[in-house]
Parts: structure tokens; C-alpha cells; sequence
């Protein structure tokens, strides 16, 4: 993929989500809002997951002319793998609510929300050191 677009995250993430809508459809027999926001985190989560992944080898992808997420989002890089993070934590807060899941689940959401902001005060400097700390 990373050689025919800058999306091949994408790709990724609704390769390992499809299993989301599959394990709904065989244990009810449906399809619900729920079932397609949490295949939506996951994709979103793959994005931002890999971008960080692929900021390690940015400039020895662009020497050989492959594409990714990290050289498609170029300096903007801690911001919108921030904004999908942001994302990924509010589509799964839906499902919380949609399903009236307990005070539990939204703690379990704060502890994620406090270690992915752990991982990005490491990311200060978006530099192939600092993107592989981070992982």
C-alpha cells in the first residue's frame, strides 16, 4: 500500500477492525451504532499508533519514495496523531454511553487518556529518537 498512497494506516486499521463487525454479527445477529464507532476508533487508532511507528523512518521512507501517514501529515505530526487520540477517546466514550456502560469504563478512558498524554510530553522533539521512546 505505502507504495501506491499516504494512507496505508488506514488500510491497517480496518484490516485488524474487521473483526469488530464480525464477532457483533455472530453473537447478535447485528450491526449496531455501537459495533461501527468502535470499528471507527479502531482505525483511527491504528492511524495514530503507526503514524508514530512511521516517524521513526520518515526520511529513509521519502529516500526511497514510499508513503505513510507521517510523511503526509509532515510537521504536523504531534498534533493530529493528538487529535485522533482525542478522537479514539470520545467514539469510545459514545460506546460507553450506548451500551450504559459503568463509572469503570470511563475511568478505564481517563487512565488511557492520562497515558497517552504521558507518551505525547515525551514526544516534545518530533525526532526519530523521541518517536521511538515514545513506542
Amino acid at each position: 500500500m505505502k507504495r501506491y498512497t499516504h494512507l496505508p494506516q488506514v488500510v491497517l486499521g480496518a484490516a485488524f477492525g474487521w473483526s469488530i463487525p464480525m464477532a457483533f454479527s455472530a453473537v447478535s445477529e447485528s450491526l449496531p451504532l455501537s459495533c461501527w464507532l468502535m470499528f471507527l476508533a479502531n482505525i483511527l487508532w491504528a492511524v495514530a499508533y503507526d503514524t508514530q511507528y512511521a516517524m521513526v523512518d520518515r526520511d529513509d521512507d521519502v529516500k526511497i519514495g514510499i508513503k505513510s501517514t507521517a510523511i503526509l501529515f509532515g510537521e504536523n505530526d504531534r498534533l493530529i496523531i493528538g487529535i485522533l487520540q482525542v478522537a479514539v477517546l470520545a467514539l469510545m466514550g459514545a460506546v460507553g454511553w450506548l451500551n450504559g456502560l459503568g463509572w469503570e469504563y470511563y475511568w478505564s478512558l481517563f487512565v488511557a487518556a492520562v497515558c497517552l498524554a504521558g507518551s505525547r510530553s515525551l514526544s516534545s522533539i518530533a525526532t526519530a529518537i523521541t518517536a521511538s521512546k515514545r513506542l
